[in-house]
């Protein structure tokens, strides 16, 4: 099968030739991100391999679909990118790899607490300049502290495992309540009530209309004073305006994101010799209080090894045995 693989770096160029080396795959590397403007690249391919920051609304699916396309293969969990009901019209199937490491999100996600709970990129700056000083790094106890999490499927289960091992408290939101939760000692309260809770609150669902700007105005206002808040799954979970107001405020006292709802035109690329033109994320980028990393909570070489055999292992399927030949949660339409 010829496959037109969108969004490629290097390291996604190492683990997709070394799970393709026995399925044989034709698979065309390139670097853009699947746009409108890009879609052409994907001329003569049967299928097209795209990432989470690639375009695939219907007018972008609309064109592949004319130029021969009749899978895309995602190389991610979410799907909210895809245009389902376009897809489903065109006929174009559309898997994805529904789980690769819930391990690597949570363990990213407990590093961001750890870090902005003890400013241990502060202290490493300083000492790097020689300064010593303890002013300003006190931090607090995870033991004892609640912690709700938002969201318990896979990745949520592994954070509520970890923060139990600190000995913490967890409570939990999730209109299905999972078993591996509840056989960790977790507590499922309604939204509110975790919200108003809980020291430390984190994101784990899935962006849908009914999650989007699921951090709002009115729900940062239900948030114990200074809490934390840590977003590893969906950007646009979270209002980043009424983020900010709420960092002003000191409602907010650590924000740690790994997401950004605006990131398409930031994340993945090196942008150090320009000047950003998104004023709300160089908003965020200045308070001391705020840790940013570049959706990286996925990266391990664990991960990139399960993304790339499972997308191959659904270019094989579909090429045996047509679109019904992935089924289960690795189908999306």
């Amino acid at each position: 099968m010829r496959v037109a693989v969108f969004s490629t770096k290097p390291y996604d160029r190492d683990f997709l030739d070394e799970a393709n080396a026995t399925a044989g795959h034709d698979l065309v590397l390139l670097e853009p991100r699947l746009s409108v403007e890009t879609a052409a690249l994907a001329a003569g391919a049967d299928a097209v391999c795209a990432f989470v920051n690639d375009d695939l609304g219907e007018p972008v699916l609309d064109r592949l679909a004319a130029s021969g396309v009749r899978l895309v293969a995602l190389r991610s969990a979410g799907y909210n990118h895809v245009d389902v009901a376009a897809a489903t019209r065109l006929g174009v199937t559309v898997v994805r790899v529904p789980e690769y490491s819930p391990h690597a999100v949570a363990e990213h996600c407990v590093g961001l607490m750890l870090t902005l709970n003890r400013r241990i990129h502060r202290a490493h700056n300083r000492v790097r300049e020689h300064n010593f000083a303890l002013t300003g790094l006190l931090g607090f106890d995870l033991h004892g502290k609640t912690v709700g999490v938002v969201g318990t499927g896979k990745i949520g289960v592994c954070v509520a495992r970890i923060m139990a091992g600190f000995g913490c408290r967890v409570l939990a939101s999730d209109p299905y309540p999972n078993p591996e939760a509840l056989a960790v000692g977790v507590e499922y309260v309604p939204l509110k009530t975790l919200l108003a809770e809980s020291h430390v609150v984190t994101l784990h669902c899935p962006l849908t209309p009914e999650t989007h700007h699921l951090i709002d105005e009115e729900r940062i206002a239900q948030m114990r004073p200074g809490v934390m808040l840590i977003n590893t799954s969906r950007g646009a979970l979270v209002d980043t305006r009424a983020v900010i107001r709420g960092l002003k405020t000191g409602r907010i006292g650590h924000l740690g994101l790994d997401v950004y709802e605006e990131e398409t035109e930031l994340f993945f690329e090196d942008l150090s010799d320009q000047m950003l033109r998104d004023d709300d994320f160089s908003r965020l980028s200045t308070f001391p209080n705020v840790l940013i990393t570049g959706h990286q909570a996925f990266f391990t070489q664990e991960a990139m090894h399960n993304i790339a055999a499972t997308t191959i292992a659904n270019l094989d399927a579909v090429e045996r045995h047509g679109p019904d030949g992935v089924t289960g949660p690795a189908r999306v339409c």
